[in-house]
This record gives C-alpha cells, sequence and structure tokens, in this order.
C-alpha cells in the first residue's frame, strides 16, 4: 500500500511539474512571443549565430519545440537553409537546459515570493504584458513547489521496498532506462519535466546515477520524437528537421550507453550529489552534441537534402499547406500558419475576378466552369482555416491574439462570400449571357470591365493590409469603396440613359446588366472590410455613420 500511495503522490507532484512549466511557456510566449520570432528571424544569418538565436530564445521559452516550431516556419517558405535551422535547433537543446541548472539548487523557499508576486501582477497590472509576466512568476513558484513535493514524496521510499525494486528493475538495463526516459519526456512534451523528476528521482536515492545519466540521454531522445511525429506528413522535405534534430540525439544516446560508467564516474568527481550530477549532465550531453554536429551541419544538412527529396505533386488547390497541428502548442505561430493560408484564399479570389474579366469578354464556356469550382477551393480552405483556429487552447491567448483569430476569422469570411457571389451571381449571369446569346452595348461592356479591373487591384490591396496592419494602406481601401459606388452609379445613370436614347439591346439585357453592377459593389464591400479591424485599433472610425438626432423622443 505505502508504494501504491508514493507513486500516487509521485503522479500529482509531475502533474503540477508540468502545469507550472505549462504557465511559464505560454506566459513567455504570450508577452515575448512575436518580438521572439522576430529575433530568431534576424539571428539565422549562418550557423554560429543561429546556434546563439535558438540558446536565447529557448532560454526564455523553454521549449525547444515552440522554438523548432519557429524555424520551421521560415525553412518552409525557402527563407532559412536547412544548416542554419539545424543550428537553431543545436542551441535550442542547449537553452532548454539553463532552467534544470536553476531549478537543481535549493531555491524552495522564494517559491511563496514568486507565487505572491505573480498574484498580485496577474490581478493588478495594468497591461498585458505585466499579466503575462505574473503568469510566468505563477508557473515558476509552482515548479519549485512541485519539486519540493516530490522530493518529500521520495524521501520515505527507502521504507518502500517493492517501490525501490520496481525502478531498479525497470532502470538496470541503460537501454531500457533510455527507452523509459524517451517514453516519458515523449509523453509530457518537455525534456526539462522529464529531466527534473529524473533529478529528483536521483536525489532521493531511488536510481542509480548510472541510470539517471541513461535516462537523460532518453528524456533528450524523447523531447526529439514529438516534432517528427506530429508535424506534417505530406511533403518529405518537411521531415528534414525534425529527423535532423533526431539523429544527433540518437548518436548522442548511442555514445552515452556505449561510455556510460566513465561518464557517470567523472561525473561523481566533479559532483557526488546525485541531483546535481543529473542537471550536469543533462547540460554537457547537450554541449558536447552542439560541439560534435555544428562543424559538419553543411554535409548533415545535404545528406538530408537527399534522402528526403522535394516532393513533386500536383497539389490538390484546396489541402491547407500551412496549417501544422504541431503548431497548436504555440499560438503566436499557429495564427501565423492561419494567417498564411488565408492568403492562398486572397489568391483564389484573385484567380477568379480576373477570371470573370475574362468571361465577360469571350463567352467562354469552360472557362465558367472552372471558375464555379474554385468556389469550392474556398469553402474548404475557409473549413480548414476555422477549424484549425478553433483548436488553439483559449487559456493560451492573450487579448493581442485573440484580436488577431477574430481579424483571420473575418478576412476568410468575407473572402468566402466574394467567392460565393461570383459562382452564384456572377457566373450564373455570364451563363444566361452566353446561353441566350446577350450582347452589352460596348459602353455597358467597358462599365463592366473597368469594374472589374478595380476590384481585383482593390482585392491584392486587401490582402496587403490583412498582412501589414498598415493604416495608411487601410485608409487607401477604405476609399474604394467610395470609387466603387460612384462607378456603379454613374454606369447605372449612363446605362439608363442609353435605354431612353434606344441604345441598349432589350430589357433582359438591361437587367442582367443591373444585377451585374450590384454584384459587383457586392464584391467591394467584403474586400474593403479588411481595413476596419486596422482603422478600428487605430481608432479613426466612428461608433455609428447616423447623424446625432437632438429631438427628444415622445
Amino acid at each position: 500500500m505505502q508504494a501504491t500511495r508514493v507513486l500516487l503522490e509521485l503522479t500529482g507532484n509531475v502533474v503540477l511539474l508540468l502545469w507550472g512549466l505549462h504557465m511559464v511557456q505560454s506566459g513567455l510566449t504570450r508577452a515575448f512571443g512575436a518580438d521572439l520570432r522576430g529575433i530568431l528571424n534576424a539571428g539565422l544569418r549562418n550557423r554560429w549565430a543561429a546556434f546563439l538565436a535558438g540558446l536565447g530564445v529557448t532560454m526564455l521559452l523553454q521549449s525547444s519545440t515552440a522554438t523548432g516550431l519557429m524555424v520551421a516556419g521560415f525553412t518552409a517558405t525557402g527563407i532559412v537553409a536547412l544548416a542554419p535551422a539545424l543550428a537553431v535547433m543545436l542551441g535550442a537543446n542547449v537553452g532548454s537546459t539553463l532552467i534544470v541548472q536553476l531549478l537543481a539548487f535549493d531555491v524552495t523557499h522564494i517559491a511563496p515570493v514568486l507565487l505572491l508576486a505573480g498574484f498580485i501582477a496577474f490581478r493588478r497590472g495594468g497591461k498585458t504584458r505585466s499579466r503575462d509576466l505574473g503568469r510566468v512568476s505563477i508557473g515558476l513558484g509552482l515548479m519549485l513547489m512541485a519539486l519540493h513535493l516530490l522530493l518529500a514524496t521520495l524521501e520515505p521510499a527507502e521504507t518502500a521496498p517493492a517501490l525501490r525494486e520496481l525502478f531498479g528493475i525497470l532502470t538496470a538495463d541503460p537501454i531500457i532506462a533510455v527507452l523509459l526516459a524517451a517514453l516519458l519526456s515523449w509523453a509530457a512534451h518537455s525534456s526539462v519535466a522529464a529531466v527534473l523528476l529524473i533529478a529528483s528521482l536521483a536525489g532521493g536515492h531511488v536510481i542509480t546515477p548510472e541510470a539517471s545519466v541513461a535516462m537523460v540521454a532518453g528524456a533528450n531522445l524523447g523531447s526529439a520524437i514529438n516534432p517528427l511525429v506530429e508535424g506534417p506528413s505530406g511533403n518529405p522535405a518537411a521531415r528534414r528537421l525534425p529527423v535532423g534534430n533526431l539523429l544527433n540525439r540518437v548518436v548522442g544516446c548511442i555514445l552515452v550507453v556505449a561510455l556510460l560508467n566513465p561518464i557517470t564516474a567523472g561525473l561523481e568527481r566533479i559532483s557526488p550529489d546525485a541531483g546535481r550530477l543529473t542537471a550536469n549532465f543533462h547540460l554537457a550531453f547537450n554541449l558536447g552534441l552542439a560541439a560534435l554536429f555544428i562543424g559538419p551541419l553543411p554535409w548533415v544538412a545535404r545528406l538530408l537534402v537527399r534522402v528526403f527529396p522535394e516532393q513533386v505533386t500536383i497539389a490538390d488547390p484546396a489541402a491547407p499547406q500551412y496549417l501544422d497541428r504541431a503548431a497548436l502548442r504555440v499560438p503566436n505561430v499557429a495564427i501565423a500558419n492561419a494567417a498564411r493560408e488565408a492568403l492562398r484564399m486572397a489568391d483564389t479570389v484573385d484567380v477568379m475576378l480576373r477570371g470573370a474579366l475574362d468571361v465577360f469578354r469571350t463567352d467562354d464556356r469552360k472557362l465558367v466552369h472552372e471558375i464555379r469550382r474554385m468556389d469550392d477551393v474556398l469553402d474548404r480552405l475557409h473549413d480548414a482555416i476555422k477549424r484549425y483556429l478553433t483548436q488553439i487552447s483559449l487559456e493560451d491567448l492573450d487579448e493581442k491574439d485573440s484580436r488577431r483569430i477574430s481579424e483571420v476569422l473575418t478576412f476568410t469570411i468575407n473572402l468566402e462570400h466574394v467567392g460565393d457571389i461570383i459562382d452564384k451571381n456572377l457566373m450564373e449571369e455570364a451563363g444566361k449571357k452566353i446561353r441566350r446569346k446577350l450582347r452589352f452595348s460596348n459602353e455597358g461592356a467597358a462599365e463592366i470591365t473597368v469594374i472589374l479591373e478595380r476590384l481585383s487591384e482593390t482585392q491584392r490591396l486587401a490582402a496587403a493590409v490583412f498582412v501589414s496592419g498598415d493604416i495608411r494602406s487601410a485608409r487607401l481601401l477604405i476609399k474604394e469603396k467610395e470609387v466603387i459606388r460612384d462607378l456603379e452609379t454613374q454606369a447605372t445613370e449612363a446605362h439608363f440613359a442609353r435605354m431612353r436614347s434606344g441604345l441598349t439591346e432589350s430589357v433582359e439585357t438591361s437587367a442582367l446588366h443591373i444585377d451585374i453592377l450590384r454584384d459587383l459593389r457586392r464584391i467591394n464591400a467584403h474586400l474593403v472590410a479588411a481595413a476596419y479591424p486596422v482603422l478600428d485599433r487605430s481608432g479613426e472610425l466612428l461608433p455609428s455613420r447616423l447623424k446625432e438626432d437632438e429631438t427628444p423622443l415622445r
């Protein structure tokens, strides 16, 4: 019974440790995520700068997985070569060891201070970043409390021979110990939590120093499995970075198992304390692998490119390309992925608008069917983006992230509505014109052409505003609403003037012409909507366009 109780308490303390680590990671991601992404991008000039950038960013985020997701986005677009990206992962692995080094010291007495300071900052902080840093402080306090409780739980382990015997059996074989720790790290999605648990077990003399060294190597191996298992599975080239990171961990584990006794003996001479020994080896393991692999990274990158070539296939235009499920744990990266996918919708709308212009010029029946099929692409991409964003945990979102999600969803909804108007209205009207062999007057055809060309430009401006959030561009986009409204008014008046003078071909052609003008104005309204969030943030939108009525109601 005592062994069962210890195991249950151990499990609860590990969960508390994981939750504290989660609060630290999410708080730092909220506070500095966008800035760290910019720093990481700027540091990817060469292997050495990339190594330092990965170390610094991960030292703050305490998640090599989060850093890997950021750099994976750069490599996916071809902005960064594979060798610097691999160097980032080497630095990220070293950066994740620093909190283990800190927490390996006995700093439990500052846990109440961290909890109190974090609570005050979270509840009283006026700024979002202050609240996020309060969250970080609470998370660190919880981690320290969890480590203290782990040690307290393991103290009576000497009086629980069944528990010691169980851990002894599991860790007696170094290979089994490596695999067990890899499984633990993979399940927890955190090498930091796994190593802290191993350090607690070693400090409580539940496992031997040799077993703790082998398990630390396994914990580092397990953290490299997650990006490979959960990453994109379509294009083999997307596996280059996670496979390269896993490769150096496998090499490290092989060396550790082969040299386990000499490594342990050397570490014991440096620090006889088993908990400190575990933390020291965690740092030494990652520093050693960085020193071993940083030089030959270009050759490793070339090997990975050869083993995982770029897949050349006819891509399904409606298949999402950037909605990486592994990025859902890092909200700002996931939202950026969704925004990139939304731009694919914008490109599809642009093709549909230019195609509509060609349809009205050429009466090409086949092109009508092709444009209508593109609406299905928009529908599927919009549904994928919507489902992807709803999978982001609300608990991980700050005000800025929530606002950006709303902007992405609003932008994609408007694009989907534009696609519906082109499909169900414009192409229906174009098909009617073709079937009944109707002809617009030269002036009427020119009016439709001018507005469609203008809408294509408006669409590109809307996409630019969505990406950049530039206020001047947003103002220009809003003005397009007035421009199109004026063009529609002029075209309608000119059309009725031609009817009065007997220059239009038929009443049927007239009705079709007016319907097309109305639909083009509706399309413009949806495109211009991309400017509203930008102008709203800058305080340039009025709450209402209605004129104030000072007459009191009776």
